[in-house]
C-alpha cells in the first residue's frame, strides 16, 4: 500500500458540481480557435475526429477515476503513476504536465494574440502577448479571492458564446438570416465532401480534437475535493456528454454553412462559419467572449503551474528553491518567476515565427498531455482489478492516444509540434537519469514514498 502525506479524504464538493468545474477548464482556445486548424486539415470529418477523442477521454477519465475513489491522492496520476512504475514516473508525469501546461499557456498565448489582430491586424503578435502575459502575472501575484467566482463566471461566458452561434447557425442553415450571396453549403454526405483530403486529413486531425479535451486530468486533481470520491465517475460522463455534444453540434453546423478551405488557423472557425450572414455584431461579440474565456483559461493554467512546482519541490522533484513562498499572501515567487520565463520563451517564439507558432505550440501542448494520458491507462492496468471488458478499453484507449500522436507526422505544417514534443520528453528523460542517485539515497527529501 502506498502512504503519502498528501492523502486525504476530506471534501464537500458536490459531483456536479466537478463537472462544471471541469467544463470550465476544458473549454478554451483549443476548440474556438485550435479547431480551426483540423477543420483546415480534414474537412467535415472532423466531426468524427471529435467523436473518437471523446471516446478515448472517456477511457482515460474512466480510469482516473476509478484510482481517484480506491486511493484517493492530491497527486492523482502523478502519484498513481509513481505507485505503478516506480519514482522515475512520477518525477517523469510531474514535469511533462509542468511542460504541457507551459505550452498550453503559450499557445492560449498566441491564441489570444491572433483574435486581437481581428480589431488591430497591424499590431505585431508579441504585443498582444506580452501585454496579456503581465496581465496574467498580475492576477496571479494579486491573489484575488474572488478569482474562483470569476472563473465560474467565465465558464459561462464560454458557454453562452457556444450557445449563441448554435443558434445562430441554425438559423443560417434554414435560410431564417442571411445577405446577398450567402447561402450554406449543406449537410456534408458524400464521402469525398466528409474526406476531402482523404484518411490522411483525418487522421492527423485526431491532435486537435484531443486537444479540444484536455483538462480532464485536471478534474482528476479537483476529485479530491469531493465529498464522496466514488462519484467521480458520475461527475466525468456527465461533463464529457455535454462537451461532446456541445462540440460535434457546432462543428457539424461550421462546415455545413461554408466550404471548409475558408476556415484559417488565424480566426474561429465559428466566425468563420457566419462571416457572409449579414450578423455584423457577431464576429466582435464572439471574438470578445474567446478572448475572455482564453485568458481565464491560461490564468489559471499560470496559477496551476505554479503551484504544481511547489508540490514538486516538497517532493524532492525539483529543486528546494521553488518551494519557498513569500509572507504577501503566500506568493510562490521562485516557481512563479519560472513560469513567468516560460510565458516569455513563447513571447519570443511567437516574434520570430509569427506564421506557423500556433500550429507548433499546440500541437506540442496536445501531444505532451496524451503522453500523461498513456500513463494514465498504463497505471490502471496495474493498480487496479479491471474486468476484461474494461481492459479491452483501456487498449481501445491506447491505441486511439497512440493514433492522435502519430498522426501529427503525417501533416508537414503541424509536424515540428511532434519534435518540439520528443524534445521535452528528451531532456526529462536525460534528467530522470540523472536523478537516480539522488533517489537512491535514503536521506533525499522524497515525502512520497511507494511501497
Amino acid at each position: 500500500m502506498a502512504k503519502s502525506a498528501k492523502s486525504t479524504s476530506q471534501g464537500n464538493m458536490k459531483w456536479w458540481q466537478l463537472s462544471l468545474i471541469g467544463i470550465g477548464c476544458t473549454i478554451g482556445t483549443g476548440y474556438f480557435l485550435g479547431s480551426g486548424i483540423g477543420v483546415k486539415i480534414a474537412g467535415p470529418s472532423i466531426v468524427f475526429s471529435f467523436l473518437l477523442a471523446a471516446l478515448g477521454t472517456f477511457i482515460v477519465y474512466n480510469v482516473l477515476a476509478k484510482m481517484t475513489a480506491k486511493d484517493p491522492q492530491e497527486g492523482s496520476f502523478c502519484y498513481y503513476a509513481g505507485k505503478a512504475f516506480g519514482k522515475w514516473a512520477a518525477f517523469g508525469c510531474g514535469w511533462n504536465y509542468w511542460s504541457s501546461n507551459i505550452l498550453v499557456m503559450g499557445s492560449q498565448l498566441t491564441a489570444l494574440a491572433i483574435l486581437s489582430q481581428f480589431w488591430f491586424p497591424n499590431v505585431p503578435l508579441w504585443i498582444f502577448s506580452a501585454g496579456y502575459a503581465v496581465l496574467s502575472i498580475l492576477v496571479v501575484i494579486s491573489g484575488t479571492s474572488g478569482f474562483d467566482k470569476m472563473e465560474d463566471i467565465f465558464a459561462v461566458v464560454k458557454f453562452a458564446a457556444i450557445l449563441m452561434f448554435i443558434i445562430l447557425a441554425f438559423a443560417a442553415l434554414f435560410g431564417w438570416i442571411g445577405g446577398g450571396d450567402a447561402k450554406p453549403t449543406g449537410v456534408p454526405v458524400a464521402p469525398k465532401e466528409l474526406f476531402p483530403d482523404g484518411f490522411k486529413g483525418f487522421y492527423a486531425s485526431l491532435i486537435y480534437a484531443f486537444y479540444a479535451y484536455g483538462g480532464i486530468e485536471v478534474i482528476g486533481l479537483k476529485a479530491m475535493q469531493l465529498k464522496d470520491k466514488k462519484d467521480a465517475p458520475k461527475a466525468g460522463s456527465l461533463m464529457l456528454i455535454s462537451l461532446t455534444t456541445v462540440y460535434v453540434l457546432s462543428l457539424g453546423l461550421a462546415v455545413s454553412l461554408v466550404a471548409f478551405d475558408k476556415f484559417s488557423e488565424k480566426e474561429s472557425p465559428f466566425v468563420t462559419a457566419l462571416s457572409d450572414f449579414n450578423l455584423a455584431f457577431f464576429p466582435h461579440v464572439f471574438n470578445g467572449a474567446i478572448i475572455i474565456a482564453g485568458f481565464s483559461t491560461m490564468t489559471a493554467a499560470l496559477y496551476g503551474v505554479t503551484n504544481l512546482l511547489v508540490t514538486l519541490a516538497d517532493d524532492g522533484d525539483a529543486p528546494a528553491v521553488f518551494s519557498k513562498k513569500l509572507k504577501f499572501k503566500s506568493l510562490p515567487l521562485p516557481s512563479l518567476i519560472l513560469a513567468t520565463v516560460g510565458l516569455i520563451a513563447s513571447i519570443v517564439t511567437a516574434l520570430l515565427l509569427p506564421g506557423k507558432i500556433y500550429e507548433y505550440i499546440t500541437t506540442a501542448a496536445g501531444i505532451l498531455l496524451l503522453y500523461n494520458w498513456i500513463f494514465i491507462i498504463c497505471s490502471s492496468f496495474k493498480l487496479l482489478k479491471l474486468k476484461v471488458w474494461n481492459k479491452i478499453l483501456g487498449y481501445i484507449g491506447l491505441l486511439l492516444l497512440l493514433a492522435a500522436i502519430s498522426g501529427t507526422l503525417l501533416e508537414k505544417s503541424i509536424r515540428p509540434g511532434f519534435y518540439v514534443s520528443i524534445l521535452f520528453v528528451t531532456i526529462i528523460g536525460i534528467v530522470c537519469l540523472f536523478m537516480r542517485k539522488h533517489w537512491k539515497n535514503p536521506k533525499s527529501n522524497n515525502k512520497v514514498k511507494y511501497y
